[in-house]
């Protein structure tokens, strides 16, 4: 029986350990589509990400759009210009994540 208890010692930790590495975790997605970007962001147990800052980068690292999801965690803004975008979302308490949109996406939505 003691052999048992010893074995199940590093299956809590890992399980413990998988609980806090999630906790700041947020999901991001973007896509174009008819002239304009639309951004989701949600948690990874579904949970819309509401107000969550936005913010969008051209490949010059030049921030170009900012913005706030709504209650459903959307943004979309027009396409701003052809080029590789990197879009954040900032979910506040360390929910961060961020999504490379490249310029051949870009292009094939506007």
């Amino acid at each position: 029986m003691k052999i048992m208890h010893y074995l199940l010692i590093p299956v809590f930790l890992l399980w413990l350990g998988s609980g806090t590495s999630q906790a700041h975790k947020v999901n991001l997605f973007a896509y174009a589509e008819g002239g304009r970007i639309y951004t989701e962001s949600y948690f990874p147990d579904g949970k819309a990400v509401e107000t969550g800052k936005v913010l969008v980068y051209d490949s010059r690292d030049k921030l170009i759009i900012e913005g706030v999801t709504d209650q459903k965690g959307l943004f979309q803004f027009a396409i701003p210009k052809v080029d590789d975008l990197t879009i954040v979302i900032d979910a506040g308490m360390g929910h961060k994540n961020s999504f490379k949109l490249k310029k051949s996406e870009v292009e094939a939505g506007k």
